[in-house]
């Protein structure tokens, strides 16, 4: 899986009561499917990950599904990409990396208003090696790996 050819799409804005079965059934005709990574969190919205075996059948689902309206709700979806430049936090204060960026990343709901990305970065290592950090002071961060396998050792064990 090399999620720097756009195979990997994040869905966001997700009823929280949706299953891997809704998912399968909103984006099965763009492309066969590898991956499926639901993430309901303790407050709305719900959010997952969708691994395509091929980058056109993402770029389809993108096309087809980001504004869709599913629950009263319009759906976000774009591919997963890594960011380029200079790693910046908040009011351009930098944000856990040294200018680092990765394609590996998640997305983390739920934190205290007091966490900070050096928090969530301390917390995370126990998955691999993390790259950059970022919190958004109202209870949501964004953690970067330098590889698939430590990205997916975090979706698994500390969600």
């Amino acid at each position: 899986m090399d999620v720097e050819e756009g195979r990997r799409i994040f869905v966001g804005n997700l009823p929280m009561d949706i299953r891997e079965r809704d998912i399968e059934d909103l984006f099965y005709k763009y492309g066969r499917m590898s991956d499926i990574h639901l993430k309901t969190p303790s407050r709305p919205p719900a959010f997952a990950f969708i691994t395509f075996d091929d980058r056109r059948d993402a770029d389809d689902a993108v096309r087809a599904r980001d504004g869709y309206s599913l629950g009263g709700e319009r759906l976000r979806v774009e591919i997963v990409r890594g960011r380029r430049g200079p790693s910046r936090g908040p009011a351009g204060k930098p944000g856990g990396g040294a200018g680092e960026h990765s394609d590996f990343r998640v997305i983390v709901t739920g934190l205290p208003h007091s966490a900070s990305w050096q928090d969530l970065k301390d917390h995370f290592r126990q998955a691999g090696d993390v790259v950059y950090t970022d919190v958004d002071r109202i209870g949501g961060g964004l953690v970067e790996f330098r590889t698939l396998r430590d990205m997916e050792y975090a979706l698994d064990r500390l969600d």
